[in-house]
């Protein structure tokens, strides 16, 4: 029964409490959020934070904040920051790296998004992955397209990261990978072929979350992902009641698979992170 890392992306840039109340906004909210996730099963928590309109935020003090409550309440949590750029400064999107996160997510190229382009410029790329390897943070690389895995292996090359990162294929984002399972075998034999020593998980978008997990662990993923970041529903009729009911969701289909739950320690060494990292 290999042991499968959940993921929990408790609230992204674009959910909103008009949306469901459910989503976290402030970092008390967070914390108490990802604290229930972790009771339910998650071991990894990725963070974007939010300003008091509920705008997208690059503010270290609530990165730190929500860092500090999910050490102090979650023991040995793997605490990922985002450095996504929707809605973001460029010039921020790495103000938080000082803090030290155990991983922090790293995109390697531009992509269009629904109504906007998400631009990851050469020049910000490297130097948001020299950032991560001056603070000893394990960057996952989202791939929104097939050569994205190349602008990976260019880093790896350059010395800007080691031939271990961990890999998330974002699948179901209108205008960039559809959630089709033809395509993850694609990526995943090009993953192999530049980066076989590399883990990796898949995460569906919106109504494409329980299938791209379902075929994520068909193919044996290190890692899944859940939460209302990508998701805010669990039917259609029905809106989630809050981040731990979706990992809840997420550990009965690692079970149904005959895998069980990564613990904390083990989530941590399947992704080649040290035992007890923390807050700096």
């Amino acid at each position: 029964m290999n042991p499968v890392v959940i993921a929990v992306a408790i609230t992204g840039s674009v959910p909103r409490k008009k949306d469901n109340p459910a989503v976290p906004v402030s970092p008390s909210e967070q914390i108490e959020s990802t604290h229930e996730a972790y009771e339910a099963g998650a071991s990894l928590v990725h963070i974007h934070v939010r300003n008091h309109d509920e705008s997208p935020s690059s503010s270290p003090e609530k990165f730190a904040e929500v860092q500090d409550g999910v050490v102090r309440h979650c023991p040995s949590m793997i605490v990922q920051f985002s450095t996504g750029g929707r809605g973001r400064d460029p010039g921020l999107r790495g103000s938080s790296l000082y803090l030290r996160p155990d991983m922090a997510s790293l995109s390697t190229g531009s992509v269009n998004f629904p109504s906007i382009v998400y631009e990851n410029h050469t020049t910000l790329v490297h130097d948001l992955a020299g950032r991560m390897q001056q603070h000893s943070i394990r960057p996952e690389i989202e791939i929104f397209d097939l050569s994205h895995l190349h602008g990976a292996r260019r880093l790896v090359d350059a010395g800007l990261m080691d031939d271990r990162p961990h890999v998330q294929f974002v699948m179901g984002v209108e205008n960039a990978l559809p959630a089709d399972e033809h395509l993850l075998d694609i990526l995943l034999e090009e993953l192999r072929r530049l980066l076989p020593k590399a883990t990796w998980t898949a995460a569906g978008i919106g109504c494409h979350q329980a299938s791209v997990m379902e075929w994520a662990l068909r193919r044996g993923a290190h890692a899944v992902r859940t939460g209302l970041e990508d998701n805010i529903r669990i039917t259609r009729e029905r809106l989630a009641r809050s981040n731990a009911e979706q990992v809840a969701m997420a550990v009965e289909a690692v079970l149904r698979h005959g895998r069980r739950l990564a613990s904390c320690p083990e989530a941590r060494a399947i992704l080649s992170l040290p035992p007890h990292a923390g807050a700096a």
